[in-house]
């Protein structure tokens, strides 16, 4: 027989979630702010269910937002503890989490070049430096390194003003390419703008799912410009 799960492991529904929410992981037993972690839920057929955008229907519970925290809750068993029932967990759990995710940040960032947002090539990234627009810098994670080289220095010297602008290399040329529907993208620079803000947030929770140490630059840019509902 299931234990009977805590109180606090089950929120009461995605309504519940105000601004500055934070709830309760169901690994480490540490309070976070919601933007740190993954809501799941469970689905119709009894299994596990990512609710990335934090608004699927039904009870939840909370896992904080990394690939060690979320190997461990399956480990453990907590899906089914935390529900207080059976839960079925794929044995790709992990992994079709982190795509998902991966998913999410890329389908943000279609809509930033779809917005005319985004500006690819070096002359042109270099313009948009200049002129003092740009939020964010994106690499493609299989560039070569003397090109980083260059547009990091570029983008160092845009930030001469007091600027912060992020450093995003999550991304092979390849999903860079179909996600701003352009051929052989290798850097790119993003312009200030809503769906911007919304694909950085995205991009930082990759990031922290990803790396033990995330991207500081990714985080801060994410913290300070975080929208209400972006995740």
């Amino acid at each position: 027989m299931l234990a009977e799960p805590l109180q606090t492991d089950l929120d009461t529904g995605p309504r519940s979630l105000g601004a500055g929410a934070e709830r309760l992981c169901v690994v480490s037993r540490q309070v976070k702010p919601v933007s740190e972690m993954i809501r799941f839920v469970v689905g119709p057929q009894g299994e596990a269910v990512p609710d990335l955008k934090r608004k699927l229907p039904g009870r939840g519970i909370w896992v904080t937002a990394n690939r060690a925290d979320l190997a461990e809750a399956v480990r453990r068993g907590a899906f089914a503890k935390g529900f207080g029932r059976q839960v079925t967990v794929p044995q790709d759990f992990v992994q079709s989490t982190e795509r998902l995710l991966e998913r999410s940040a890329l389908d943000a960032l279609a809509i930033v070049g779809k917005g005319g947002q985004a500006v690819t090539g070096f002359s042109k990234v270099e313009t948009a430096l200049v002129r003092g627009h740009v939020v964010a810098v994106l690499h493609a994670s299989d560039g070569a390194a003397d090109g980083v080289r260059k547009v990091e220095a570029l983008r160092k010297q845009a930030e001469g003003d007091g600027r912060q602008i992020a450093t995003i290399s999550l991304f092979p040329s390849a999903q860079l390419d179909l996600a701003l529907g352009r051929a052989n993208v290798i850097h790119a620079a993003l312009l200030a703008g809503p769906a911007t803000e919304t694909f950085t947030a995205r991009a930082a929770r990759l990031d922290r799912f990803r790396a033990e140490k995330p991207g500081q630059r990714i985080e801060k840019i994410a913290r300070k410009r975080m929208p209400k509902d972006k995740d």
